[in-house]
């Protein structure tokens, strides 16, 4: 179930809906309902704080809920907080502040969620080292990276590099940009490329160490 069809909302809707799932949509608004209602299962215009609206879309059933109605906390607060009542086991709450957030999580929820927080750590990360694709935070100082093969790699394999017991850092996945190839089980005794990106895992410290390899 996903309530509040803004940006975020949408874009989550139509992403569970597009890999399987059966999606129930909320909203106030009817233009953003009809927007999406060819997208999802079932798409209704309500308002979330009523219990009797959930349950008639099928909050009860519902394996998870994301819950993105803007800068509107109190709505997102009960809305959340009658979700829980209901039994949904996984609820997922969009928040605009860090007392939003602080607010939020008293009441139970899965994962409070800050878009705009996350995407400028992530191009902070990117704009501060030049051979950094990608970051995914997914822990305190853990994150996932992409980087590009520094060049004192390039031609050598993981088997001799010995990441791990070098630089404290795995190797998740190999992309061959050129070739548009993704080797979710790197080769160890394979030459990396210049053309290769590596999505690498490990401590901030640890990746910054290895993103500072010439």
């Amino acid at each position: 179930m996903v309530i509040g069809l803004g940006n975020f909302g949408s874009s989550v809707a139509e992403t569970l809906h597009s890999i399987g799932h059966d999606v129930a949509a909320l909203d106030r608004d009817p233009d953003r309902v009809d927007q999406m209602a060819r997208l999802v299962a079932r798409a209704a215009v309500g308002d979330s704080t009523d219990m009797r609206t959930l349950r008639r879309l099928g909050a009860e059933d519902a394996d998870a809920a994301i819950v993105s109605t803007g800068d509107d906390i109190t709505a997102s607060a009960m809305t959340a907080l009658i979700l829980r009542d209901l039994g949904v086991q996984e609820i997922y709450v969009k928040v605009v502040s860090h007392d939003h957030a602080r607010l939020i999580e008293k009441i139970g929820v899965t994962e409070t969620i800050f878009p705009e927080r996350e995407s400028g750590i992530r191009l902070g990360k990117r704009i501060s080292s030049r051979s950094l694709l990608n970051y995914i935070p997914l822990g305190p100082d853990f994150s996932l990276q992409e980087m590009a093969v520094p060049a004192e790699w390039v031609g050598r394999s993981l088997r001799d590099l010995q990441l791990p017991r070098q630089h404290g850092i795995s190797v998740v996945a190999v992309h061959d940009v050129l070739m548009n190839e993704i080797k979710s089980v790197p080769d160890p005794d394979a030459p990396l490329k210049e053309s290769d990106t590596l999505l690498i895992a490990g401590t901030d410290e640890n990746l910054g160490n290895a993103e500072g390899v010439s």
